[in-house]
């Protein structure tokens, strides 16, 4: 079969045209087939039409479909195949295929790859170097796309190991057995959250080095390192998202609060006090929806660490942004409670008035809370009524 080519109007899909289709009478075939276009993708537009004559006047005409297939009947004898785009003037024609027989009852299969050297070969000088650049413009795209859907495959799987290991005292006991030592429980937990924490830093080393300037696995490397305690490697992972940040044209507000939350807990746990409040304050500000997070996660963090006037500056920073929350007034009242004295007379402790304010407010938000009988016995030994209608009194202007 020989195949001739006229003319080739560029490589842009246009806005599909109506096309009038013969319809052939008499006994007929089929023919149906795959056109690609000349970056080897699929010809999602244009027509293919058979023609008997060697001014290709079409006698039979056939839509490309967007998934670039064509098919119809035709009566019986020896065509050229063509293919025009839908700009393609009558006269002229992408792409032709002589010698194509139509037999009646039979299905014949043509399918039209421009791609071909042959074809390619005869384009215009400025049209090939347009096809190549293209061809090498969309296999670095393509190249692209495979990395970036195996970094979301990959952070999928973080996902799923941080909140694994976030569960990972829960799963110890269900491991061991609700009549485990604690010494054994917390053995496994450690095991557990470990081997997580370990799986998700390997995985972001090697995700980081096919595509360094995704700030979202820096953040999530920093979050693993923070959980295995390698502070010095999460200070440095931490800021280098950041600095990915500051440079972005699209910067991502998630990834900012993570990474200045996650700076706050390594300045905590380390003893940096002024620097571990700076840092939680930038996670509130680059992300507002959730600073009521980053700010709970500070008193709790400090709780954790044994400051508790940090404790309490956290918490009340917190309560200043979302003051529906128990667990900030609980957190509150714990970091206060140091503060008590004893009466001499009665020797009943003598709690701050603020600390009965956050107790009493807590009991309110959550009167049958996780905490709630802790917080009522420490009342009741206070002399404290425990109120679960408590209001908290007004600031004075």
């Amino acid at each position: 079969m020989k195949r001739t080519i006229s003319l080739w109007l560029g490589l842009l899909a246009f806005a599909l045209l109506p096309v009038i289709a013969q319809t052939p009478t008499g006994p007929t075939g089929k023919i149906h087939g795959h056109v690609t276009n000349p970056t080897g993708a699929t010809q999602s537009s244009g027509t293919v039409s058979l023609s008997l004559d060697l001014g290709h006047t079409s006698k039979f005409t056939y839509q490309i479909s967007p998934s670039g297939d064509y098919a119809g009947d035709a009566t019986p004898g020896t065509y050229t195949v063509v293919f025009r785009q839908v700009d393609t003037p009558p006269d002229k024609v992408v792409d032709s295929i002589d010698g194509i027989k139509i037999v009646v009852g039979q299905d014949v299969l043509q399918d039209i790859d421009m791609s071909r050297k042959e074809f390619v070969d005869k384009l215009p000088a400025e049209q090939k170097k347009q096809l190549e650049d293209l061809k090498k413009h969309n296999a670095e795209a393509m190249k692209s796309n495979e990395i970036i859907k195996h970094l979301n495959d990959d952070l999928r799987v973080v996902a799923q190991d941080i909140k694994d290991a976030d569960a990972a005292h829960a799963t110890a006991i269900q491991i061991l057995g609700p009549t485990a030592s604690k010494a054994d429980i917390d053995k496994k937990e450690a095991e557990i959250r470990t081997a997580k924490y370990g799986e998700v830093e390997a995985m972001m080393l090697k995700d980081t080095g096919a595509k360094p300037d995704a700030s979202v696995l820096w953040a999530q490397m920093g979050q693993a390192q923070v959980g295995l305690k390698k502070y010095d490697d999460a200070e440095a992972t931490y800021k280098k998202a950041l600095a990915l940040e500051a440079d972005s044209k699209k910067p991502n507000l998630a990834v900012q609060g993570l990474a200045n939350s996650g700076l706050g807990e390594i300045y905590a746990r380390t003893g940096k006090i002024p620097e571990a409040a700076a840092a939680y304050d930038a996670a509130a500000k680059a992300n507002p929806p959730q600073a009521g997070f980053y700010l709970r996660n500070e008193s709790v963090i400090f709780f954790q660490t044994g400051n508790s006037d940090a404790q309490v500056a956290a918490a009340n920073k917190a309560i200043a942004v979302d003051p529906n929350q128990a667990i900030l007034y609980y957190l509150k009242g714990q970091g206060l409670i140091g503060q008590s004295t004893v009466d001499p007379k009665t020797q009943r402790i003598v709690l701050p008035a603020d600390c009965v304010t956050a107790y009493q407010m807590y009991l309110s938000l959550a009167p049958a809370g996780p905490y709630a009988n802790e917080v009522k016995g420490i009342l009741q030994q206070a002399g404290q009524k425990v109120d679960t209608s408590f209001k908290a009194p007004k600031p004075t202007k």
